[in-house]
Order: C-alpha cells, then structure tokens, then sequence
C-alpha cells in the first residue's frame, strides 16, 4: 500500500470552479445541422468546440494532448512508465429539455447554497474535472507517477459510443482504469443496454411529436387535436397532472435517466397513452404502450418478473413519433447481467408482433461484471473508504451504461457519494463544489495506490 500524502486540494477550489463553468458554457448536445464527417465534426460543432476547450486546459495544466483528426476523441496523458491508467470521461451532454422547468439558464452556470447548477455538471464534465485536477494536486504533492495516466475524452457518450469505438480502433488501450461517470463507492456490475425503435403505420388523425434523448424519461407529452376535450377527462379520472392552453393538452411526468425509470422517472408518453387508449385511440403504437407498458417501467407483462444482482429490467418509452406517412417509438432498456440476448429478444418480438409492429435493434452494449475480489477492485475501494471513512459500503451494481464496459479491468467509479440525488438528464442538474473536492481527494488516493498495483 502506498504511504499517505499530502494534497492541496482546498487550494484548487477556485480554478476547478472555473474550469467547470468553461466547459459547462459550451452547449456540448450532439447537433445534426452541423455535424459533418467531412468537415471532421462528426457530433456537431458544439460538441468540437468542447473537446478543443477541454484540451486546451489539459495542456495549461501540463499534460500533452492529442486530438484525433477526425474530431472523435481526445486524450491527455502526463507521468511515466510502460503500463497505463486510463480515466475515461465524456464531454457530450443530453438536451436540456423544457427551459421553463430550469431555475437558471442550462448553459449559464450559476453558484447557490454551494452548488454549481448547468447541464453537464454532474454529467459528466464536473466530475472528469474533479479527477483531472487530482492528478494535478499529486504532481504538485510531488508524487512521481509510475504509471502513466491517459485522460480519453468521449464525445458520443449519450448516443450511440462512436467516440469510443474510434479510440478502440486506433490507440493504445489502458491496462486498467475508471469512469467517474457514476456513484461511489463503485460499480462492479452494469446491465446490458439495449435501444430499439418500433415502427408502425401512418394515421392521419393523430399526429404527435412526444419525447427526447432515448436515455432520458420523458417530462413532458403534448397533444393537440380534435379530442383534446375528452383527453383532459380522461387525465383528469387518472389523476394525471397535465395543463390544457386552447386545443392544446401537455401531459407531465417527471424526468430522470433511463437507468432509474423504476424509481426516480413518471413517463408523460406512457401517460398520455393511457389516457388516449382511454378515450377509443386504437392506433397500435399507442395501445402497446398503455396496455404492455403503462406505468410499469419494469415491463413485466413483457418480460415477466425479472431481476438479479445487477437490479430489475427498466423499460423507457423515451420518444413517440406519429404522424400521417410512419409511426414510431424509441425504447431504452437495461437487461440485468444474467438475461441473456436470446430471451430478450424472443420475448420483446413475440409481444411486439402481436400489434403488428416492427421491432429494429438500434444499440446494444453488453453487461459489464468485475469480481469483487479483484486487485482492481480491492485497490478502488480501498482509497474511497481511507478517505470517506465509510469503510462498511461495498461494491455496488447499476443499470446505468458507462464506458467502464469499453474496455478491460475498468470500472464506474464516483463521483456521487452516498445519500446524494443523482441529477443527470434533469432540469437544474448541479454538482455540490464540497463534495467534488472531497472526490478529488478520494481520485488522487486511488491513482497514488494503483502506482503499486501489478497489472
């Protein structure tokens, strides 16, 4: 075990606050008006810029950078050696959602009761920041690094992992590493993640346009037609919440990542399928939701009771598209690690067949599983419990889909500590500045501790 150091961490305050805010300032959501493989921004300009500013103050802070020239990822390396630990973060956030639900403007940062509000704060710029400026404090602890480090910058994160494939192709793959895109004290186990579209036929006399990020539960589903009358009866005999301006009904739910639909998220698309299917809507689409979905973001009638140490199968009904020419819905599913593929797939395809709709595969990444008595994940625990002091917490699992799966002995570690609101994905996300200072300090105990890690 390595000795103990001393960090200046406290010291750092003021300059990671700014280095924050200098990236939370570049709205870093994937655009498709300006992305452009030719012009090598293949996620859009925002997200280019973000990545340019990110590496811009990697090398203020010493370390060499490198910026693939196709503009998929970046990385940062500083220290030493022949073996490399790699910290794997992203710079792409998902939309910001209705403004009117923000209590600041996403992309101003702003600082209340001791916490840093804006999209991305949390996810995940704040934390990769928190473990930069830890290996920064080492450096000038005067720690000599043993190992180098590599920083890799994903840019794709929140779609579909393009950034990271690229990396995989073209570069040196770390011996082992961490994403602090999670909780503390650690993930050990992620549920497979899957993405579909369904398909279905045209109507013309329903048009709708509910939805957003497919990893994110929907907040709002807005209506607008000739039963707008009979919609508000029917929300109003559920208990819906919903508002109703001339034809116009919006239905309310309540936002959170897709990985927490179960507990934390009330989906406004299935609410307002509810309630059409209610009122003699017919068109499939709409009835496989109310009847197969519904408020069960568990999807037993499909899938059945299923569940094991990673957690329970969620099942977001992220986005719904129905106009005259096509219908379709994006889904977000996470598979706890011991549901194989097969199963999944002929239980969803049986299901959705029966409504006459067409399942498409869109993404799948597989399960991630690291025992718990590995050295990686000994030393990871061991440097979160020396500085936590909750030397009872033990490995956790997730439905969550982090990079950690992307690459061999790497795992989802921190940033948000027990007790904390995960607020990835929901208006007026935010990082509480204390708690980031504390997870440098617990970042910089584990990148000094795996410099004695055999790998």
């Amino acid at each position: 075990m390595k000795a103990k150091i001393a960090l200046n961490i406290d010291g750092m305050r003021d300059d990671y606050i700014e280095a924050v805010k200098r990236l939370v300032t570049i709205p870093s959501v994937y655009d498709e008006a300006t992305a452009s493989e030719q012009d090598r921004v293949p996620f859009g300009q925002p997200i280019d810029d973000c990545l340019t500013q990110t590496l811009a103050l990697c090398q203020e802070m010493g370390f060499s950078v490198y910026k693939d020239p196709d503009g998929y990822y970046g990385y940062a390396d500083i220290g030493q050696g022949e073996q490399m630990i790699g910290v794997l973060g992203h710079l792409d956030v998902v939309p910001t959602g209705e403004l009117s639900a923000w209590d600041s403007l996403p992309f101003e940062p702003e600082i209340r009761d001791g916490r840093l509000y804006g999209r991305g704060t949390q996810d995940d710029k704040g934390p990769t920041l928190a473990a930069l400026f830890a290996v920064k404090a080492l450096l000038q602890s005067g720690v000599v690094l043993t190992k180098r480090i590599r920083f890799i910058f994903g840019t794709d994160e929140e779609t579909l992992w393009r950034c990271i494939e690229r990396y995989l192709e073209k570069e040196e793959i770390p011996q082992c590493g961490f994403t602090p895109d999670a909780s503390f004290p650690l993930i050990h186990a992620e549920k497979m993640l899957i993405q579909s579209w369904l398909h279905g036929d045209g109507d013309s006399s329903l048009f709708l346009e509910c939805g957003g990020a497919l990893n994110a539960v929907p907040e709002l589903a807005r209506y607008q037609g000739l039963l707008s009358d009979s919609l508000v009866s029917a929300l109003d005999e559920f208990g819906f919440d919903f508002s109703c301006e001339d034809d116009e009904v919006t239905v309310f739910g309540k936002a959170a990542h897709s990985a927490s639909a179960d507990t934390k998220g009330v989906n406004a698309i299935a609410r307002l399928c509810i309630a059409l299917k209610k009122i003699g809507v017919t068109h499939p689409l709409v009835v496989f939701i109310a009847e197969q979905v519904g408020q069960d973001a568990n999807a037993t009638n499909i899938f059945g009771d299923i569940e094991d140490v990673s957690g329970r199968l969620t099942f977001n009904v992220a986005q719904l598209d129905i106009s005259k020419e096509h219908s379709k819905s994006g889904i977000d599913i996470r598979v706890p690690v011991t549901f194989s593929k097969e199963d999944f797939d002929n239980d969803i395809l049986a299901v959705v067949e029966q409504y006459g709709l067409h399942y498409e595969e869109f993404d799948v990444l597989p399960s991630l599983y690291m025992p718990k008595d590995s050295p990686i994940i000994q030393t990871l625990m061991r440097a979160y419990q020396e500085i936590s002091g909750d030397v009872d917490s033990k490995p956790m699992t997730s439905g969550g889909a982090t990079y950690a799966r992307a690459m061999p002995n790497c795992v989802a570690f921190g940033a948000i500590f027990p007790g904390r609101d995960k607020v990835e994905h929901m208006p007026n996300e935010y990082l509480i500045i204390d708690d980031m200072l504390k997870a440098m300090n617990v970042y910089a105990n584990a990148i000094h501790q795996l410099q004695g890690v055999e790998l």
